[in-house]
């Protein structure tokens, strides 16, 4: 991998020194959703976790690495008063958009975490493929992370390749807020009286959000933007049971998931393919036209279920990185270490 010199020397003015310091570990997952943080060290794994619901900024310079300090460092103090971890050597970093919007991030979190936590070794990682190696661990073949947004990423071990994951407005095709879109719209031609609409989806629409003549304004000024269209999917889900416009809604979406794996599952017998997010609650009106998708464009891709979350791939990624026993393949945008080598 490549490796450069980290901008800190692990002294952190905004931990102590006591408590387990070498082997502790920082893992952070951010997304549509909000930030989840564990701490932990090297030995235990995780030992405690917490969880924000309020996203992280993303504006002209991409994802706000300031905001993500304000939003993490409360946590992090919680976490270190529960578990005796006051100074985690090694930190993984899961974000959103890491790839497209990240620059500021690779640039300034670094330094961030070592001056405020002592953290002396950094990994910045795509959501992606947090979730690939909470799914997967480092084992060829495809994960889709679906939850707010949606990406695929798939791996034979030496290089990653990702497809969709371009947000709410350009892509995430088959997501959480496309789901919760699409339902949305469905809601309004009904309103509308025009065809393709779903008087179900109206009324469950209606009775989340009020009168649908407000609802640009309840849903277009907002930052979190794509967490309130995907809050609409579970709403999908369950109209789809009796209503066939809904139904249609989740075939799509099931297509178009199925279409992101395909895109990057490695060729062989060895892949495997597994989904993970908060679209698996969405239960059989997603997951069985998925099956029926998936076994159709894979179909000596078996799909296994997921062994863990991106949170949990980012505790695997920070305790392999402590222990000089995994690394992903590093690839810019997606993958980067910054600190002391790791014999891996």
């Amino acid at each position: 991998m490549t490796v450069r010199a980290g901008p800190g020397d692990g002294a952190g003015t905004g931990t102590g020194s006591a408590g387990g310091s070498d082997g502790g570990i920082l893992a952070v997952d951010s997304g549509g959703s909000g930030l989840r943080v564990a701490l932990g060290t090297a030995e235990r794994g995780a030992l405690a976790r917490r969880s924000s619901r309020v996203p992280v900024r993303t504006g002209a310079r991409g994802i706000d690495p300031q905001h993500l300090m304000a939003l993490l460092a409360p946590l992090v103090q919680e976490l270190s008063a529960e578990t005796g971890v006051l100074r985690p050597a090694t930190a993984v970093v899961g974000a959103a958009g890491l790839g497209t919007l990240g620059d500021a991030l690779r640039a300034e979190l670094p330094g961030a975490l070592a001056r405020e936590f002592g953290v002396r070794t950094t990994a910045l990682a795509a959501d992606a493929v947090t979730a690939y190696v909470g799914a997967l661990g480092l084992r060829p073949g495809a994960v889709v992370a679906g939850g707010t947004g949606l990406i695929a990423i798939g791996t034979d071990l030496t290089a990653w390749q990702r497809a969709d994951g371009w947000g709410h407005l350009l892509g995430d095709c088959g997501g959480g807020a496309w789901i919760g879109r699409a339902g949305l719209e469905a809601a309004l031609r009904a309103h509308d009286g025009r065809p393709g609409g779903s008087a179900a989806l109206l009324a469950r629409a209606e009775a989340r959000f009020g009168p649908m003549t407000g609802l640009p304004g309840l849903l277009y000024p907002r930052p979190d933007r794509p967490a309130v269209l995907a809050s609409f999917a579970p709403e999908v889900a369950t109209c789809a049971k009796d209503d066939p416009i809904a139904a249609g809604v989740l075939r799509d979406a099931a297509r178009h998931i199925a279409e992101s794996a395909a895109a990057v599952c490695p060729a062989g017998g060895a892949s495997r393919i597994a989904l993970t997010g908060g679209l698996v609650k969405l239960g059989d009106p997603l997951l069985v036209p998925l099956e029926g998708e998936l076994a159709r464009l894979l179909p000596r891709a078996p799909r296994v279920p997921a062994e863990g979350d991106p949170l949990d791939g980012a505790v695997r990624i920070a305790t392999g990185l402590a222990t000089g026993t995994l690394a992903p393949p590093s690839q810019e945008g997606l993958f980067s270490v910054e600190g002391p080598a790791h014999p891996v």
